[in-house]
């Protein structure tokens, strides 16, 4: 029979903390894994709109197989197929989910960023030239801080998916938070009381989420009106940090 109080014991009363310990684990692996993908899709849509054709290929060719094929493959062949590769050579089992994760988003980032950029007016790239700014400046400084607020809506759905896919590290003995329900339910055959103890935390994780995401969202509004007489720079509308430029 379903029993409550595991449950109520496992969100309130756990001395040892087990099941908030593997949410900050969650928390953890999706920030850095979701840093390195933007990273890493930043460059890989800077080099689909390369001029040079190698560049074009190399990225089309990461894209057709990390979103080719599933995460969960990507995975085991990290974690069982590279020490067959390079005898010797076996990650931990948090590193070789952030390597799996970091480059699989990275694929997916690509064309988000990608698209983010096509949707600024090709005017604002003619109109920086025009005023003699090479192309890496124009892109800092002009274009992509137009595309971060196209950005930021599917940036958000990626991140929130990205806390609930990391129930795949249970696959390698990662205790995360399905894992973690998984392992402490199995003895007793009382794994689904502590998924739902599981699932309480990803809602929470993932409605944490979401109101830092319209809170940046309000931030970047174009429409937004700033202070009268103040000029606010790009990360101070974003993270509210800096000093203002008085005009």
């Amino acid at each position: 029979m379903f029993n409550w109080d595991l449950v109520w014991f496992y969100l309130f009363q756990d001395p040892n903390l087990y099941f908030l310990k593997a949410a900050w684990l969650v928390l953890w692996v999706s920030v850095v894994a979701q840093t390195l993908g933007v990273i890493l899709g930043l460059f890989l849509a800077l080099m689909q709109m390369s001029k040079w054709p190698a560049l074009q290929w190399i990225a089309r060719a990461y894209l057709w197989f990390f979103r080719g094929s599933p995460l969960l493959v990507q995975v085991l062949l990290l974690w069982t197929g590279l020490p067959k590769i390079v005898p010797g050579l076996l990650l931990p089992d948090f590193a070789c989910i952030l390597v799996a994760f970091s480059l699989n988003e990275g694929a997916y980032m690509s064309e988000i960023i990608r698209a983010a950029i096509g949707a600024v007016d090709p005017g604002q790239m003619e109109a920086s030239k025009a005023l003699g700014m090479r192309y890496w400046v124009a892109m800092r400084r002009i274009i992509l801080p137009q595309a971060a607020r196209v950005v930021i809506p599917p940036l958000g759905n990626e991140f929130n998916n990205m806390l609930k896919t990391t129930s795949i590290a249970t696959v390698i003995g990662m205790l995360e938070l399905t894992g973690t329900a998984r392992t402490f339910g199995a003895p007793t055959f009382n794994i689904f009381e502590l998924l739902i103890v599981a699932t309480v935390y990803y809602l929470v994780l993932t409605t944490i989420w979401d109101v830092i995401q319209r809170w940046i969202e309000r931030r970047l509004d174009p429409d937004r009106k700033p202070a009268i007489g103040v000029n606010k720079s790009f990360g101070q509308r974003v993270l509210g940090f800096g000093s203002p430029r008085i005009r």
